[in-house]
C-alpha cells in the first residue's frame, strides 16, 4: 500500500472547529501541552498510537461520526463527511464532550450533514482555515431541502460535483427510504441542491464511489442487501443481484456507464 509511510514525515494534526467560522490545526507533537509522560505518553509513538486521547488532550472537536474526508480537485475545498450522532446532547448536559458544538448543531443527530472547509488560497498547509455548513440531512433541513439521510462516503467527479453515498443501515426498513447516491454542485446556483442518481437494492448500503479519470464510468458498492430486522435467511426481502430462488442476496460492484458512452452528470 502506498499509504504504509504516511506517517514517517510531517505533523500529525487535529481540527479544532470554532464559532466564528474558523478551523486551527492542532499539532500532535510528543512533549508539547499536555502531550507529555505526565499524562501517560512515553514518546511521539504513543502519540500516534492514540491519537483519539491525544486529539482529546488538545482541544480537537468532537464530530458527528466523520465517515470520510475527501478534497474536491476543482474547488480545493475538503468536505467532512458526518453520518449521524445520535448521541449528540443538549447544552448543559452532564457529559460535555457529547454537547452541540459550533460544526455540530443538533442534539440527537438522526440524519448527518456535511461540513466544507476552505484551505487559505489553497494552501493545505495552512495552520487555520474557513469553514461552512454545506447540507444537513433529514425532512427539515434547512441547509438543503432534500431528503437525504446518512451521508456515509464521497467522490468528486471532473466537473467538480460531489457524489454522495448514504448509509442508514437498519434505519431505512423504519424509515421505507432506501440508500442512495446523491449529486450535487458545490458552487454556483447548484450548490447543494441533491438529485438521486441511483437507489440501492433494498436492505443495502452503498459505498465506494468511484470515477474512471474520464468521468464516463462510476463504480459504487451495493453492501449487504437483503438485510433485515424482520426477513429471515430463507425468505430475504430481495435475492439481488442474481434474483434466482436458490441464491442468497450478494453483495456487489455496479459499473454504470451512459448508453451514448458520454460523460456522467454532463
Amino acid at each position: 500500500s502506498g499509504d504504509r509511510d504516511l506517517l514517517d514525515r510531517g505533523t500529525l494534526s487535529v481540527a479544532q472547529f470554532r464559532e466564528d467560522g474558523s478551523v486551527l490545526w492542532l499539532p500532535l507533537v510528543f512533549g508539547q501541552g499536555k502531550l507529555t509522560k505526565e499524562n501517560g505518553f512515553e514518546g511521539q509513538a504513543d502519540v500516534l498510537i492514540e491519537t483519539r486521547r491525544a486529539a482529546d488532550l488538545v482541544g480537537a472537536t468532537p464530530m458527528d461520526r466523520p465517515e470520510d474526508i475527501e478534497t474536491n480537485p476543482v474547488n480545493g475545498k475538503v468536505y467532512v463527511v458526518l453520518t449521524n450522532n445520535r448521541d449528540r446532547e443538549a447544552k448543559g448536559s452532564k457529559t460535555p464532550k457529547r454537547e452541540v458544538n459550533a460544526p455540530n448543531l443538533w442534539p440527537k443527530n438522526h440524519f448527518g450533514h456535511i461540513v466544507e472547509m476552505s484551505p487559505p488560497g489553497g494552501d493545505h498547509a495552512a495552520d487555520e482555515f474557513r469553514w461552512d455548513f454545506f447540507i444537513r440531512g433529514g425532512r427539515t433541513a434547512p441547509i438543503s431541502g432534500n431528503w437525504l439521510a446518512c451521508p456515509d462516503n464521497v467522490a468528486f467527479d471532473g466537473a467538480g460535483r460531489i457524489w454522495i453515498a448514504s448509509d442508514m443501515g437498519k434505519e431505512q426498513e423504519k424509515l421505507r427510504t432506501p440508500d442512495t447516491l446523491w449529486a450535487s454542485d458545490t458552487e454556483g446556483p447548484g450548490r447543494a441542491e441533491l438529485r438521486a442518481f441511483f437507489t440501492a437494492p433494498v436492505g443495502a448500503e452503498l459505498t465506494g464511489p468511484c470515477f474512471t479519470p474520464d468521468g464516463r464510468t462510476l463504480f459504487v458498492a451495493v453492501q449487504h442487501p437483503g438485510e433485515s430486522e424482520t426477513a429471515g435467511f430463507d425468505r430475504p426481502l430481495t435475492r439481488w443481484p442474481d434474483f434466482f430462488q436458490n441464491v442468497p442476496p450478494r453483495p456487489s460492484v455496479v459499473v454504470i456507464t451512459r448508453d451514448d458512452g458520454g460523460v456522467i452528470g454532463a
